[in-house]
Order: C-alpha cells, then sequence, then structure tokens
C-alpha cells in the first residue's frame, strides 16, 4: 500500500489549505489515519487523525481550532484542513494508515504505512 499525498505548496501567514492522502494499491479500504508534520528544526510530531469511519478525530492542542481531519464519503480519502497558517507551521506534512482500524494516535510505531511526505511552506 502506498500513501500519496497532495496539496503542500507555498502560502502566506493567515491563508488556508487543505491536504490530502489517498492509499493506492487498496483503495477500498479505509484506515484509520494520522497525520504529522516535521519542521526544519524539530523532530516528527503528531497532529492529529481520524478513525477509518471519519467518525472521530484528534486534534493536537497546538493546532486546535485551526487543523481540522476528515475523510470524504467514500471514506478511502483522507484530509487535513489548515486554516490562519503561521510561519512555525511551516513542515513537511505526512499522513500514516494505521493497521488497527481504531488507532489513529500519536505513537508512530502504531503506523504501518507512510505517505512521501509533502511541503507546507508558510511565508511570514
Amino acid at each position: 500500500v502506498q500513501l500519496i499525498e497532495s496539496g503542500g505548496g507555498l502560502v502566506q501567514a493567515g491563508d488556508s489549505l487543505t491536504l490530502s492522502c489517498v492509499p493506492s494499491g487498496d483503495s477500498f479500504r479505509a484506515y484509520a489515519m494520522g497525520w504529522f508534520r516535521q519542521g526544519p528544526r524539530t523532530e516528527r510530531e503528531y497532529i492529529g487523525g481520524v478513525n477509518c469511519f471519519g467518525s472521530t478525530t484528534e486534534v493536537a492542542d497546538f493546532v486546535k481550532g485551526r487543523f481540522t481531519f476528515g475523510r470524504d464519503s467514500g471514506k478511502t480519502t483522507t484530509w487535513l484542513q489548515m486554516s490562519r497558517l503561521k510561519h512555525d507551521d511551516t513542515a513537511v506534512y505526512y499522513c500514516a494508515a494505521s493497521a488497527d482500524d481504531n488507532y489513529f494516535g500519536g505513537n508512530p510505531t502504531e503506523y504501518a504505512y507512510w505517505g512521501q511526505g509533502t511541503q507546507v511552506t508558510v511565508s511570514s
């Protein structure tokens, strides 16, 4: 299974951006999905996730109110919607699929598949 990410780019502070993640190779399965990011001077950090049904999400406190997670009606594509972006949000963003349909938390070792990462750059 490969996770194909899209939607990254260069934006200005205050702008919004939506990232998408689509599994390739097992497109009929809806995985519980976590999202992580790694900035230029930070370690990879968990920012949130969504369960396989799209009914429950988790959002890290430091992005709560600005970032939301979800999945489309077909349940295979997941998305990360980011608003009021800040320069500190500059990072490579990764989606990760969990082998456990109920796990979408912050432990990276629980994820079986990772996307290639997509760069988000926020100019101040």
